[in-house]
Parts: C-alpha cells; structure tokens; sequence
C-alpha cells in the first residue's frame, strides 16, 4: 500500500474523533498491517521529561525512554527523522525486542515543540529508506492535529 493511500486513510481516522488515544492506536494498527516487514510500530509521548510508551503493536516495549538515549530519545533532540539501518551499529541502541535489526524514528512536532515520536522496527537490515522517511513524515504532521496544545501545556 502507498504512503498516500495510507495518509489518506489517517486522515479519515483522525476526523472521526477526537480522542489521542484512539487515534493513535489508530494510526499504530493500520500502519503494522499496511507495511511490509515491519514487526513493531507505536508512538512515545513525551511526558514528565521522558518518552512514555504509547499506542502500539508488536511485542510488548519498553515503558520509559530518557530523552537523548537510544534511536527514539535521539530523534526527539535531533528533532529530526532518524533512519537507522542496522541497529547493532547503532550505539545506545536501546533493544526492546531482541530480534530487532533496523528502525526508523520521526518526531512529532505541534509548532515547534517535540512532543513524542513514531517508532517502527523491522526484522530485516537495512528495511527503512528515504521513501519511508517522505511517507512517515507525511502521515506524522496528519497524526500531530490529533494532539491538542492544552494537553502538552503549549
């Protein structure tokens, strides 16, 4: 399936209510059944100066991500998409799931404000690419109407 086809989709999702929760969870299924060799995707939510875990799927993850630590604390600082093609070369690497080989991290931004990430993994090398990046930053400024500045304290 096309990251268009998957962005339009978000965007119906997300007008069908006004709830981050649900919409995350959302947006975290379709996007682990709509891609191909993905084994885990969700969202961090930043909150009392960490990264907590959000809507996912996968195998369960880690709860709590300092920020600047591992691929989703160092996309957060970065405020920067990071594409990490073997994970095992990547130092910090935080393994939540052993078999994880490549990961992708895209910041969520309301204004300029990081106020979580998308996280996906994959079991293969080398899975995520410039097209993933263009694709997931598309659908995360979609995803990011669904956090409201009351909420983040903006």
């Amino acid at each position: 399936m096309s990251y268009l086809t998957i962005k339009n989709q978000v965007k119906e999702l997300i007008e069908s209510t006004d709830n981050l929760i649900s919409d995350l969870s959302n947006v975290s299924s379709l996007l682990f059944n709509s891609l191909k060799d993905v084994s885990w995707v969700g969202f961090y939510i930043y909150s009392n100066e960490k990264l907590l875990l959000g809507p996912f799927m996968g195998k369960p993850a880690c709860t709590e991500i300092e920020v600047g630590k591992g691929v989703c604390g160092t996309a957060f600082v970065k405020k920067e998409t990071v594409i990490v093609k073997n994970v095992h070369d990547f130092v910090g690497h935080i393994a939540c799931d052993s078999a994880s080989n490549s990961e992708i991290v895209v910041p969520i931004f309301v204004g300029n404000k990081v106020v979580g990430v998308l996280d996906l993994d994959s079991t293969s090398l080398n899975r995520f690419d410039e097209e993933d990046k263009v694709g997931l930053e598309g659908i995360v400024k979609v995803v990011s109407t669904s956090f409201s500045k009351e909420q983040f304290k903006l």
